[in-house]
């Protein structure tokens, strides 16, 4: 796990995003004995966070404690592409799969999984207004650029695979070129996909905003306070034992350092780089008026978003796992990768060539063995957890933690019904298995969009990976 920064300023320079939040990154106290409480919740990211405060929203008098290691927002919760979308990383009919050996019963799960993710993206949008948090919140959708005649082929195939589902018009379109170039004027476009569910935020703010309301509902947070076990009604830390009748654990891409979780999540890192302000001119030859989120069709993922201050935030995987699930302050930086970010933003728009890099920086996120998110509660053990997010967590998270509160407090609501609720991911294979197959599915993903290139057809690699991937 990283070590921590010597001095509050230093969580500034993590991040395009821990720099602009406006805030002083001054730890919070941190643990100083052993203690009691009711919750005892193990990471301040998103998860978390979400979860203490719908456990202080339904039962005021709960003792809450919150445990980092760091600062609150120091991990993903900090440094993702700020995108708060209703996308869950295992693809419809995985879940229904999964859900269910009855097709007609498992679909109704998936069904009712989307539409409480399409649900989720409006309800961090009313926390943040409720709350007065100032995190640049702007739900602009998403739009996903096809770019050649087979990208174009796939964006077609899943609006047919959304409709197949129940989807709409107005949860998903298709964009002919004329419609998606003036939304978006990246080079090469000949259509997009479109959806509403989507808003892009600054990711720092709202975690810290989040902390902050937490604390005035009365949950406690000790900050630079490590937890090396979670056990049975119990974490152990270096200042004492906290004993609790519920132990949730939030903890993502850093998971693996808890005792007995070392196969539990993968770690996986993902990289970003942020252009200086840009030019109102330039963004006129742009597009992204809206604000939306931006991604395109190929295999190896990217991801951007116009920031409210007129940056071009963009990321994208490619960064390699590193052996034995090591997480580490030096792997947050890959040159290889970020200067491959950076020509693909010159590539997607020539009229940023000339604009610079101001920031690049990187953290890691958490990939179940089956890319399948999860949440849950083991009554006999008092033993909770939400996470496995491959990404995507800006919005689940938040569905985490208003479903982790009603497991807790014992509300029968149709969040605790829905099928992520239980779902028990395998185990990740020991080293050097693990090493192998992780970055074996990144370069699998690289080479897929070199094969599309060449052959001009729908990738053989990409289709024999899918369902090691989240896909069907």
């Amino acid at each position: 796990m990283a070590t921590s920064p010597s001095r509050p300023g230093d969580y500034r320079r993590l991040s395009l995003w821990h720099e602009t939040a406006d805030d002083d990154w001054m730890p919070r106290a941190p643990l100083d004995a052993s203690t009691e409480a009711d919750v005892v919740v193990v990471g301040a990211g998103f998860t978390g966070l979400w979860t203490a405060y719908y456990l202080a929203r339904a039962e005021p008098g709960l003792r809450i404690l919150v445990l980092e290691r760091e600062v609150a927002g120091f991990g993903a919760s900090g440094r993702n592409g700020g995108w708060c979308s209703a996308l869950f990383p295992a693809s419809a009919a995985a879940i229904a799969r999964r859900a269910d050996r009855d097709a007609a019963r498992g679909r109704d799960a998936a069904v009712r999984m989307l539409a409480a993710m399409r649900d989720t993206v409006g309800e961090v949008g009313r926390v943040i207004a409720a709350e007065g948090i100032d995190a640049h919140w702007q739900q602009g959708g998403t739009l996903s650029l096809a770019r050649s005649a087979v990208q174009l082929r796939r964006l077609r195939a899943e609006v047919a695979e959304a409709r197949s589902w129940g989807l709409g018009a107005d949860d998903l379109r298709m964009l002919d070129a004329r419609e998606a170039v003036a939304a978006c004027s990246a080079s090469g476009v000949r259509g997009a996909i479109y959806t509403p569910h989507c808003a892009v935020v600054h990711p720092a703010r709202l975690v810290r905003g989040l902390a902050r309301a937490v604390e005035r509902l009365g949950v406690r947070i000790c900050e630079q306070t490590p937890v090396t076990a979670i056990r049975p009604w119990q974490v152990d830390t270096p200042a004492g034992r906290v004993r609790a009748e519920v132990v949730v654990r939030a903890t993502e891409g850093y998971t693996p350092a808890l005792t007995g979780e070392r196969r539990t999540l993968a770690p996986v890192y993902s990289l970003m780089v942020a252009t200086e302000p840009v030019d109102e001119h330039v963004w006129s030859r742009i597009g992204l008026h809206r604000r939306e989120s931006l991604t395109d069709a190929r295999h190896m993922i990217i991801y951007a978003q116009r920031t409210a201050d007129g940056r071009l935030a963009f990321g994208g995987r490619g960064a390699p796992y590193h052996f034995g699930s090591a997480v580490r302050p030096e792997y947050d930086s890959e040159p290889r990768v970020f200067a491959k970010l950076e020509a693909t933003v010159r590539d997607l728009f020539p009229a940023l060539a000339e604009t610079a890099v101001s920031h690049r920086w990187g953290g890691v996120l958490g990939v179940p063995r089956d890319w399948h998110a999860s949440v849950g509660m083991d009554k006999t053990t008092g033993l909770a957890w939400g996470g496995g997010y491959v990404g995507d967590g800006v919005g689940t998270s938040n569905l985490a933690g208003r479903t982790l509160a009603d497991l807790v407090v014992g509300r029968q609501s149709p969040l605790v019904d829905l099928p992520w609720v239980g779902h028990h991911s395998r185990r990740w294979e020991p080293e050097p298995l693990r090493w192998a197959e992780v970055n074996g599915g990144l370069t699998a993903m690289t080479l897929a969009d070199i094969e599309e290139r060449v052959t001009r057809r729908p990738s053989l690699l990409a289709k024999a990976m899918a369902p090691f991937i989240g896909g069907h």
